[in-house]
């Protein structure tokens, strides 16, 4: 298994990964900053299967670990993501002015098609990226910034008191920086 996994991933790619591992495997949580390093690397941010799998065989970690440590933390991501990604809070200050609202407008603004996942209004999580690439749609359980509710993050920028109108404006000046 071990020689598909070297036929997976180019050998530019397995070198990079051979160096982070090398720099950051004797520090404490070493795994989180090696796939964070190797996320980070890649031109969609995300991690591929292949990449945890030949993460996990040069750590000799197991790769249920790799996996289970990849899925818990919310900063990564096992599916390619936009060139900008719009996080939208669901979190209770930010529901009760209009959250979920700003999530549906924003999935039928960029044909993201209807949603069909038991959303009952609370802090779903989910994760939608644009079939051009251009934009990732997330939700998120809570910013800590209830005061700014509805909060919506913009490529990693907080933005607070957002309504329909200035997503609407700002997700054109994206596509527009996109073309």
């Amino acid at each position: 298994m071990h020689n598909n996994l070297r036929d997976s991933l180019d050998e530019k790619e397995r070198a990079f990964i051979d160096q982070v591992i090398a720099e950051r495997s004797s520090r404490p949580g070493a795994l989180l900053g090696i796939l964070q390093a190797v996320q980070n690397h890649n031109p969609r941010n995300y991690l591929p299967m292949e990449t945890l799998h030949y993460v996990a065989a040069k750590t000799r970690v197991p790769p249920s670990q790799v996996y289970s440590v990849a899925t818990f933390y919310a900063l990564f991501n096992l599916q390619p993501q936009g060139e900008h990604t719009v996080s939208i809070c669901r979190g209770t200050a930010c529901h009760t002015r209009g959250s979920r609202e700003l999530l549906e407008s924003l999935v039928l603004e960029l044909g993201l098609g209807q949603r069909d996942d038991g959303d009952s209004g609370g802090a779903d999580k989910a994760t939608l990226t644009t079939a051009d690439g251009v934009f990732t749609v997330r939700t998120v359980a809570c910013f800590g910034q209830c005061a700014l509710a509805p909060v919506v993050e913009i490529n990693h920028s907080i933005c607070g008191h957002v309504n329909e109108h200035t997503l609407q404006r700002q997700l054109k000046e994206l596509a527009r920086e996109s073309d």
